[in-house]
């Protein structure tokens, strides 16, 4: 799915939520996309659910661009294990997500079928999203 090839490090700090997208917060390819109001870590799997969505719903036509990177690894520690020896192994890629970020972005196809397809994408996803468009 959506993970990056190499990282330079296996694992990661979880850091903070805070603040809102200073980066990715405009339409930059297309004339409608999806913004994020919420903070959240996206899972590769919700990303690929709501791109399916909007793929689907649009039946191929105009084109579509998928503005996240899952670069964060998730670890967990193997069940009923002892406290201590160290952090578990990266189970899934997760990405972060601040409130402005703007997620997916469509361009030509007609205003209906975009608002349509995004907001079906939307309800995928575990956030309030808002529809927006440059024209």
């Amino acid at each position: 799915m959506f993970q990056p090839k190499r990282t330079k490090y296996r694992k990661m700090h979880r850091g903070k939520l805070r603040g809102i997208a200073k980066k990715g917060n405009y339409l930059k390819f297309g004339k409608f996309g999806l913004q994020a109001l919420e903070p959240i870590w996206l899972t590769t799997r919700q990303i690929e659910a709501a791109r399916r969505v909007i793929t689907r719903y649009t039946k191929r036509d105009g084109k579509l661009w998928i503005r996240l990177c899952a670069d964060k690894p998730i670890t967990c520690r193997a069940a009923e294990t002892r406290m201590g020896s160290g952090k578990g192994m990266p189970e899934f890629w997760v990405c972060v997500i601040k409130p402005g970020k703007i997620l997916y972005e469509l361009d030509e196809i007609p205003y209906s079928v975009a608002k349509k397809a995004l907001l079906n994408a939307s309800t995928k996803l575990p956030i309030k999203t808002k529809f927006i468009t440059c024209i």
